[in-house]
């Protein structure tokens, strides 16, 4: 259990304790950066595991069921034996070709889990978490999670599981090894070298600081005892990373003592030095542990830095407005002038500073919205928007039907400010008009264009006597 302070953008005004939906005495296995690798890419068994957030509601309305399934699913509930599947008949067949000890009660051949993405955003960013809670199933290759899609309640999420295991039998007596075997470890690492680049003075430059991906890069002698004891360690990670980013982040080594040019222009003084670089940033070092695990794990959290903000979407009914506001810790909110205010260009200048905010707090996990001034009128009058002073910018919190609104600037300067100040639990709320989220009407999706002025009816004046016109003026 991990008590955190909550004076992120879920609470807006006060500082509060927020509890893990899962404790140590549950068959449920909390899993975090630090032991995701170990328990989950290197097990031989099947693994589901929910993305979750403490403060999410459907999340607590699946953590009995969840804990239901983990019991059962381990053994320890009666539960599992009415299920439609002679577990029996084949668990030990799967152990024998796991080549496992066959204890089912002690190991498990699937086995719950649960991360806090609130805290722990960069796996959720890792596997395309974006909303709560997401439950995916590692099975024969972990590196290419399925997405779970059946039903919320303990029955079926055992179900899933079981049929779940029956393919990962058949891949096995196929001869299919999965994805997790490259990375296990027996008094060292496994992986393959050719995943760890071979850095020259020669190829330096345009392989690593001319690229788009990150690289951690190993400077090291071949006499140094310290580097020989991290090879394997850096072989392992380099392969595993390599499928876990796709190929976003790389892992590199420099023989220093023939390349010296790269050694001197680093300021290398010892064996082995590690750095990270970034494209368009000076290098780091790295600060890390020398183990595979600790080398993944800090790869995939510089690769979480790079995944893609996310979308910035009009309101056009009320299904994108709720489904927005309840699955985000916030949503936020703008409303624009209207395009004959503005036109297509005065728009776009808009968007784009929210789509630059969107990629600044991305780990935040908020949801962005915009909307025409007039197109929403119970959303702007719930606000206290009121009609004017267009472009406008509200944050919502949908849990406490709370909101904050942007006092400074539509402006990049302007709205950092106004979500820092969010971040750090800062800055006056008020609760949404109603208590509740508003009517939404249903719009049609801006088409990009200028406005244009709507079309008047064309007036007759052949009737109009302009003579006695004049004469009433005068």
């Amino acid at each position: 259990m991990r008590a955190f302070l909550g004076v992120l953008a879920c609470s807006l005004a006060v500082l509060h304790t927020v509890h893990s939906l899962y404790s140590s005495n549950d068959d449920v296995v909390e899993l975090s950066p630090s032991n995701f690798n170990r328990e989950v890419m290197q097990s031989d068994s099947l693994w589901l595991v929910e993305f979750y957030a403490p403060w999410c509601g459907h999340c607590k309305s699946l953590a009995p069921e969840w804990k239901k399934a983990a019991t059962a699913l381990k053994g320890e509930m009666n539960c599992a034996v009415s299920l439609a599947v002679d577990v029996d008949s084949w668990v030990g067949l799967v152990y024998k070709i796991s080549l496992t000890p066959p204890s089912y009660q002690k190991r498990g051949i699937v086995k719950v889990g649960a991360v806090d993405a609130d805290q722990h955003n960069s796996l959720g960013g890792q596997y395309g978490v974006r909303g709560f809670p997401t439950i995916k199933i590692f099975g024969a290759n972990k590196n290419k999670p399925d997405d779970y899609q059946g039903g919320r309640t303990s029955q079926a999420i055992v179900d899933a599981a079981l049929n779940a295991v029956r393919s990962l039998v058949k891949d096995r007596l196929g001869g299919k090894t999965g994805g997790s075997d490259y990375g296990r470890q027996s008094g060292g690492g496994a992986g393959s070298k050719k995943d760890v680049v071979e850095l020259t003075d020669d190829n330096f430059d345009r392989t690593v600081l001319d690229g788009d991906d990150v690289w951690l890069v190993e400077f090291f002698a071949p006499w140094c005892g310290h580097c020989k004891n991290l090879e394997p360690e850096w072989t392992a990670a380099a392969t595993e990373v390599k499928e876990q980013t796709k190929g976003k982040v790389k892992l590199g080594a420099v023989d220093a003592t023939v390349h010296q040019g790269l050694a001197s222009r680093y300021g290398i003084r010892g064996f082995p030095t590690i750095k990270i670089f970034r494209k368009g940033e000076e290098p780091e070092d790295y600060q890390g542990g020398r183990t595979r695990s600790d080398i993944v794990a800090r790869a995939l959290d510089l690769f979480s830095d790079n995944v893609p903000p996310p979308e910035l979407q009009e309101i056009l009914n009320e299904a994108v407005l709720k489904k927005t506001c309840e699955d985000y810790q916030l949503c936020i909110i703008a409303v624009l002038p209207h395009i004959l205010d503005t036109g297509a260009s005065g728009r776009n200048s808009y968007l784009e500073v929210m789509r630059m905010m969107a990629e600044k707090y991305k780990k935040k996990m908020w949801g962005w919205l915009w909307t025409e001034a007039g197109a929403q009128m119970d959303l702007e009058s719930s606000l206290g928007i009121g009609g004017f002073g267009y472009p406008a910018m509200a944050a919502i919190n949908a849990r406490k039907m709370k909101f904050a609104l942007l006092r400074g600037s539509f402006s990049e300067t302007g709205i950092h400010e106004f979500l820092r100040e969010l971040s750090v639990g800062r800055g006056s709320t008020a609760t949404v008009g109603g208590g509740a989220l508003p009517k939404i009407n249903t719009v049609e999706a801006w088409d990009g264009k200028d406005g244009e002025l709507p079309m008047e009816d064309d007036i007759d004046l052949s009737d109009v006597d302009l003579d006695d016109m004049e004469k009433d003026e005068l």
